[in-house]
């Protein structure tokens, strides 16, 4: 063999090896991306989901299962679990009414955990110069609120108690920033949310509680999954449900720790977001028949005033509990 077909054969050896050597790291990046999970969470601008994104201790655990976190957030309930129903996110946090509305809509969702009841949290609120004074006033009056909302069902039974039918308020679907918009400028008579929009209205707008949930409604916060994530996840919603119970911990003994985390995560002043987190109800527990019970009297009470369009059997979505039992 002659020199210069030595050296072609060379330059082509060479060319083989630098190929394979391209072929085996881009299989093994491959690979580890293949490895690596995601999580996808859905949140609000309130409760212990934004405190455990604050504290950053779930990434610090999942890390080494090398799954990351994705948070997304959410201007309501509805519109999170909207997003869980079409696949966007896997895990996330609403009130009470939420999981009603979806469940009635087709969302193949499941109950996973729930915090204890806060009825502090939520209440119907009118302008510090308004002549309403009852929440019998609110006959033939303007109503502002998030469709599908927890604070849906506190304006129903607030209107039963109060003798006032349903139908003889105009009630406007509006999303907290809307409504906060229409009641700033004097469009409504009055507003029924939650906090940190309630403490943020009572703060800086001087608004005035009808009523609250107090005596009328337990407004738990629940934590839910996608059916499919759930099933084929199990372990990892356990972890997220144990990073849940931790945070709770934390922050039922830290109050102006949580105030500096959730006025840094949702850019409301501290005062505001203390106020809210003073009335938070910390201590995430599995669900019960006992609670799913008292989302079934949501359920009915929606499906007798056709705001959803069918009954529905709330323990049909629930997760069984071995499921997430620790392997």
């Amino acid at each position: 063999m002659g020199i210069d077909q030595k050296r072609a054969a060379r330059r082509h050896t060479l060319g083989l090896l630098f190929a394979a050597g391209v072929m085996a790291a881009t299989s093994s990046g491959q690979a580890q991306a293949q490895a690596r999970q995601e999580v996808r969470i859905g949140y609000q601008k309130y409760g212990t989901l934004t405190l455990l994104k604050g504290r950053g201790t779930l990434e610090q655990r999942l890390a080494t299962r090398n799954i990351t976190v994705k948070w997304t957030e959410f201007p309501a309930g509805p519109q999170l679990l909207e997003g869980l129903n079409v696949g966007s996110v896997d895990f996330g946090t609403v009130g009470e009414a939420p999981p009603i509305f979806a469940q009635a809509a087709g969302a193949n969702l499941v109950y996973v955990g729930n915090e204890p009841p806060s009825p502090g949290s939520e209440a119907i609120v009118v302008p510090k110069d308004s002549k309403l004074r009852g929440v019998a006033d609110l006959k033939g009056k303007k109503v502002a609120l998030n469709k599908g909302s927890n604070v849906h069902y506190l304006l129903v039974k607030a209107l039963e108690k109060a003798g006032v039918g349903y139908k003889d308020i105009e009630v406007l679907h509006l999303t907290p920033a809307d409504a906060r918009a229409a009641f700033e400028r004097g469009s409504v008579d009055a507003w029924v949310i939650w906090d940190p929009f309630l403490a943020a209205a009572e703060k800086q707008l001087g608004a005035r509680v009808l009523a609250d949930g107090k005596g009328l409604v337990a407004n738990h916060q629940f934590y839910l999954a996608s059916r499919p994530y759930a099933e084929k996840n199990s372990d990892i919603v356990r972890i997220l449900l144990e990073e849940i119970v931790k945070v709770d911990e934390w922050g039922a003994k830290n109050p102006k720790d949580v105030a500096q985390i959730l006025s840094a995560q949702t850019g409301l002043d501290v005062d505001v977001v203390a106020l809210a987190a003073s009335r938070y109800s910390y201590g995430v527990k599995p669900i019960t028949n006992e609670v799913l019970e008292q989302q079934q009297k949501l359920a009915d009470t929606f499906t007798n005033l056709k705001l959803i369009p069918k009954q529905i059997v709330v323990k049909d979505a629930q997760l069984p509990a071995k499921q997430l039992a620790a392997q």
